[in-house]
């Protein structure tokens, strides 16, 4: 029997190696006024790299303007290059990687706050802006797919170790998945394999563009959440078409719709009224009588994807991040022992961003995030832990 590997030990990914398997995954900041980085930023990024990350990850880098959830998001663009290249410069001096997580945004994208038409596998209408959302024609497919290539040469340029394609949580491409989204009658609809067919031609198209010149990860969901929507049974086999492409160096697993099912991803408390307080009118009055309906709430749970995620470990051979739920060094050790090559963890490092140095120094260190989900609230005003004292 192979003995599993220490995640605290050096690991490769793709043509990278990593100082460990820990990586920081990918939450939006709220912090890119004007859509270009920040000072702010910058330190969000080298906080947890000078904490002990194997590396942290951007979010969220739009590949076109339509593409993002709010009008402030970063989208890949040349004007962005010089601060992304001072944001990792400022994470590889702590001797950490980093990660562009690009995608587009597709229906979860707020025409309110971009100004740009949300776009879907097929016409819908979105709880977010409360507006319609337009079918993409076969040209925006073509446009957003090729966008994809151009951020990640931009990501290149911009001194990024790696990207992440976002399949996942009903973006643009996620959305394709989902048979309860996806209604489309020509080759981008109908069968899982056309489903996937803009899935797998995204990843190729970035592969094509980028060769092994940084690492590729997806983030691939495995459940949206909702009745009649993408679910493991077709992640399976997504993930393993994946794997025969060869487009990826790694793939993180995750679950939840930021459309229709947002805190079915996160798990623990879910924060309405929080919400609610940071929304203009009326939204606000909206979510503070009916906002239970939309923000369900879920018990919280260690590795509360691992479930899920062994039956893609079973099926694929190429290297899976575990995401979830991942606090402590016995979780990690859990995920290394299941055959998982990585983990990802958000929150717990929104807290405590030096978690992974107290971990490494006390194996048996435990988080003192609560997963009461009040930081989600704040992403419009710059992520953070709202229990930690600023001062």
């Amino acid at each position: 029997m192979t003995k599993a590997p220490d995640v605290l030990e050096p690991a490769t990914l793709g043509p990278i190696t990593l100082r460990n398997r820990i990586l920081k995954a990918a939450t939006f900041e709220g912090r890119t006024p004007g859509a270009l980085v920040s000072d702010d930023l910058i330190e969000y990024h080298r906080a947890p790299a000078a904490g002990g990350v194997g590396m942290t990850t951007v979010a969220y880098c739009a590949v076109a303007p339509e593409g993002r959830t709010e009008g402030n998001q970063i989208w890949m663009r040349p004007e962005a290059v010089p601060g992304l290249r001072r944001l990792t410069d400022a994470v590889h001096a702590e001797g950490a990687a980093v990660s562009a997580q690009i995608g587009h945004a597709g229906p979860v994208a707020n025409e309110k706050l971009t100004g740009y038409p949300a776009l879907a596998p097929t016409r819908a209408f979105s709880p977010l802006s409360m507006r319609p959302i337009r079918t993409a024609t076969l040209d925006d497919i073509e446009r957003i797919r090729l966008a994809h290539g151009t951020a990640a040469e931009l990501a290149i340029e911009s001194g990024f170790d790696a990207v992440e394609i976002h399949f996942g949580h009903n973006y643009f491409a996620s959305s394709f998945l989902s048979p309860k989204l996806n209604r489309r009658k020509d080759h981008y609809g109908g069968s899982l394999e056309n489903r996937a067919r803009l899935v797998r031609e995204t990843a190729r198209t970035v592969r094509e563009t980028v060769g092994d010149r940084i690492a590729i990860l997806a983030k691939l969901s495995m459940d949206d959440g909702v009745p009649g929507g993408f679910w493991i049974d077709e992640a399976i086999q997504v993930a393993k078409w994946l794997e025969e492409d060869g487009s990826l160096d790694a793939i993180e697993l995750t679950i939840g719709s930021s459309l229709l099912n947002p805190m079915y991803l996160f798990k623990g408390a879910a924060p309405v009224h929080d919400f609610a307080n940071v929304m203009p009118q009326p939204l606000k009055a909206g979510i503070h009588l009916a906002g239970g309906m939309f923000l369900r709430e879920y018990p919280y749970e260690p590795l509360f994807m691992l479930e899920k995620a062994r039956q893609i470990r079973d099926a694929v051979s190429m290297p899976l991040v575990l995401l979830g739920g991942v606090t402590d060094r016995a979780g990690m050790d859990t995920a290394m022992a299941e055959g998982f090559e990585f983990v990802a963890m958000a929150r717990a490092l929104l807290r405590e961003p030096d978690l992974i140095n107290r971990i490494a120094k006390e194996s048996d260190t435990k988080s003192l995030c609560i997963h009461c989900n009040k930081c989600m609230p704040t992403i419009y005003t710059g992520a953070r832990c709202v229990l930690v004292d600023p001062a």
